[in-house]
């Protein structure tokens, strides 16, 4: 890496981290928090305003079955988070999801599991981070016309705070999400002290009227916008299992530690969420998919962005959209939403990880970075997310059509790879204490299974035509993409094993040397390539230009080299297919030996004196490569302007002082 890029990259990620201080990274419960737990928290900032979009539809008189809505929502992620804390303690190796259905389930449902989390992760970061700008532009409306370049640079802010490790990331976004549970308490304290005190707030689309899309339902066009209502509110479950997969980044008692904080999650969440919808329906808010539909909008409906549900019930509750803390609280929102796709900075790298040990998905992904974090995961993760971002034009309400299919498709499947888990469990004990333990259990996570199992038939059908089709198509495309990487490997590793034929030594090696001009790098080939002590040394020019390769047979003989040079006819003037052909004679003749070709190569200092230098010894290796029984060596020669790159200096890392490690430069 260059020196100017290698200095962006220290700005940006910091210095690197030691392999043995990884545990240092481990969190504690009040960092872990805002780490794998803002994405359910902020999902109340959008999760009411979904159900209310919905029942728009049929007008403001459907408005009223919100409240029943809401409590079905409200029982359905106390119900999936509880049933998350079984997993937590049964599983605490960090797979969470992935790793109860494939054990318990087997590797096919256990992939289905994955690429369904996989693809909500992506959607976490895009709906989230679309969902905070439009916060930002409903305090200020001047921004609506950058909406996706504000996503797109959110989405590289999170991305470098994570290439930067957890426990900086951590710290980076406890206090936004702390300030927005705060603000959002605070909303609701004082909005129902309002109500007790007789002056409730009111929305400022309180005295509009919505156009209904469709009229007089009843019958099953009734139940269907009902559910339709229903699941577009199961956002507010979005990340909850991130808990179940980021276990291994707790502080000992890791199990016990992250169930704790996955219970404060579900209490702060449902307790938000209930107070969020309870002051959208007192306050009297209206809002419609189409802002056209709003009969008395103030603006222009065509180009004006309506305001958040959330910002309405702000202003309402702290009098107005000039007051101190509705901006405070429009600040949170937006900083909570686009933080909240750290849950998936957080989570997808992990589970690629996990995947990628596995082999169903490029050993890269395994790899942490010089910061300890799954670098490679994170990077990709970001420029998917940017990718949909920009397809779906930063839209809200088309992103959010393709969300929580993939989210209940894991939780239906890990509950139901949780049952047989506690059968197992039960089967293998008689000790009456352990027996109650697992029939408690799995009654908890059979509960789970059967409700979230509904839950996906009906997200399934009331969002298929609205672009959950796309999900559909993604999770088994991913399926098939895991298992022919794994078919891969797996047949390579088959290929690779040792053998008894891989042991024998060669018949005979024959070295051959590339030389286009005698000078000092042919010259130090030569000389390597005869300590080696080969069978045969032969050094070959390619004859594309008589004048030069006369000339070099006369310096040849000039300096009585010891070695024999031969000259290869190219009438086309190519090199590399003629060299080719003379190795493989080689190997022809004897298929027992084998043929070690020697290459001069220049070392460059500067970026652009590459495309100068070593062009065709680049082509020529890469088509070696794949000869059999051919071995390239590379020869390399410094040139003067690689001197001025300093890479004799050892440069202390954090801690190598209290560990005894001493600095040391290379004479």
């Amino acid at each position: 890496m260059s020196a100017p890029a290698s200095w962006l990259k220290r700005l940006l990620v910091g210095r690197p981290f030691r392999s043995d201080t990884l545990g240092e990274t481990l969190l504690p419960k009040w960092l872990a928090l805002p780490i794998f737990a803002s994405d359910p928290l902020s999902s109340v900032a959008y999760a009411t305003q979904e159900i209310l979009l919905i029942l728009s539809i049929g007008g403001l008189a459907y408005l009223t079955l919100a409240p029943w809505i809401g409590l079905a929502v409200a029982v359905l992620l106390t119900v999936v988070v509880i049933s998350y804390r079984q997993v937590v303690r049964a599983y605490p190796s960090g797979g969470g999801s992935y790793e109860v259905t494939a054990r318990n389930l087997g590797r096919s449902a256990g992939l289905v599991v994955a690429g369904a989390l996989m693809v909500d992760y992506i959607m976490t970061v895009a709906v989230s981070v679309s969902s905070g700008v439009d916060n930002i532009i409903s305090a200020v409306p001047e921004l609506n016309d950058h909406r996706l370049l504000l996503d797109v640079g959110f989405i590289v802010v999170l991305m470098a705070m994570n290439l930067r490790g957890l426990r900086e990331s951590g710290r980076a976004f406890a206090a936004p999400t702390y300030l927005f549970i705060a603000s959002v308490l605070l909303v609701i304290g004082t909005g129902f002290a309002r109500v007790l005190a007789g002056h409730p707030p009111l929305a400022e689309s309180a005295g509009y009227d919505i156009r209904a899309e469709q009229t007089g339902l009843t019958g099953l066009a009734l139940v269907f916008l009902l559910l339709r209502s229903f699941s577009s509110g199961c956002t507010a479950l979005t990340g909850v299992e991130a808990i179940s997969n980021g276990v291994p980044a707790f502080r000992k008692p890791k199990a016990l530690n992250a169930a704790r904080t996955m219970t404060a999650m579900g209490a702060v969440a449902v307790v938000m969420f209930g107070g969020i919808t309870a002051l959208a329906l007192i306050s009297k808010v209206h809002i419609a998919e189409n802002t056209c539909d709003l009969t008395g909008f103030a603006g222009n409906c065509e180009t004006d962005p309506q305001r958040t549900v959330i910002s309405q019930i702000g202003a309402a509750v702290f009098g107005g959209d000039h007051a101190i803390l509705f901006y405070v609280l429009q600040a949170a929102t937006a900083l909570i939403l686009i933080l909240a796709a750290n849950t998936a900075f957080n989570g997808f790298p992990l589970l690629a990880s996990i995947l990628a040990q596995d082999r169903y998905l490029p050993r890269q992904l395994h790899t942490r970075g010089d910061r300890l974090a799954f670098s490679n995961g994170i990077v990709a993760l970001a420029g998917v997310a940017v990718l949909l971002i920009v397809a779906f034009d930063g839209s809200t309400t088309r992103l959010i059509q393709l969300y929580i299919l993939g989210v209940f498709t894991s939780f239906t499947l890990c509950q139901a790879g949780m049952v047989r888990h506690w059968n197992r469990a039960l089967a293998g004990t008689t000790d009456p204490r352990e027996r109650r333990t697992a029939h408690r259990s799995r009654l908890i996570n059979a509960l789970g299974a059967a409700l979230t199992a509904i839950v996906l038939v009906v997200v399934l059908i009331t969002k298929f035509t609205h672009g959950a089709y796309l999900v559909v198509i993604a999770i088994p495309m991913l399926y098939g993409m895991m298992r022919a990487i794994h078919r891969h490997y797996t047949h390579v590793r088959d290929e690779l094993l040792p053998d008894e034929e891989s042991e024998l030594l060669p018949s005979r090696v024959h070295a051959v040397v590339l030389v286009s001009t005698l000078h000092k790098p042919s010259q130090r080939a030569i000389a390597f390539a005869r300590a080696t002590r080969p069978d045969t040394l032969t050094a070959i020019t390619v004859n594309v230009d008589d004048t030069d390769t006369r000339d070099l047979q006369r310096q040849w003989e000039r300096r009585n080299m010891k070695i024999p040079l031969k000259v290869i006819e190219s009438p086309y003037r190519e090199i590399t297919r003629p060299v080719v052909q003379y190795v493989t004679n080689i190997r022809r003749a004897s298929p027992r030996d084998v043929v070690c070709v020697y290459i001069p190569e220049y070392v460059v200092g500067r970026w652009w004196e590459n495309a100068l230098h070593n062009q065709s010894s680049l082509r020529l290796k890469g088509r070696l490569l794949f000869e059999p029984g051919v071995m390239v060596t590379s020869v390399p020669w410094q040139l003067r302007s690689s001197s001025h790159r300093d890479f004799s200096r050892v440069r202390p890392l954090p801690g190598d002082t209290r560990r005894g490690v001493v600095a040391q430069r290379r004479n």
